[in-house]
């Protein structure tokens, strides 16, 4: 699975922003070309978060299409596919544009909460972005 190396690189960014809080999700951005499946990620990211500040937490993985130009026929289109045609003419001889980015879009970190014992208390989650 591909997306290991993937996972190792957006934990790297997440234990760098996190500074030692505890994470409990992750929005990434990914574009088609990488070919990134949302569950194996997950899993993935579970795996290589285990034992650190992200240890159990969660991801969110948005895929954005990759823009093209057919230069034979001139027609433009988005597409998930990672080696994409021209819909129109077939053609594989493509201008393309994005669809290869890898983004940490936000962070979700669990805040411990001083609270009575007798109300007991959950965590709360505060959404870091950029």
């Amino acid at each position: 699975m591909h997306e290991f190396g993937y996972c190792e690189g957006v934990l790297a960014v997440v234990e760098q922003r996190a500074a030692g809080r505890r994470v409990a999700r992750v929005g990434v951005r990914v574009g088609a070309m990488h070919r990134v499946v949302p569950d194996a990620f997950e899993q993935c990211f579970q795996l290589v978060a285990a034992g650190g500040v992200a240890d159990g937490a969660g991801s969110d993985v948005v895929t954005v299409p990759m823009q093209a130009s057919c230069p034979p026929c001139e027609t433009r289109f988005e597409s998930f596919e990672s080696v994409p045609a021209c819909p129109r003419c077939g053609s594989p001889v493509l201008d393309v544009e994005g669809g290869d980015e890898l983004v940490l879009e936000w962070v979700q970190y669990h805040e411990d909460v001083e609270h009575d014992e007798a109300e007991g208390g959950d965590d709360h989650v505060s959404r870091d972005s950029g």
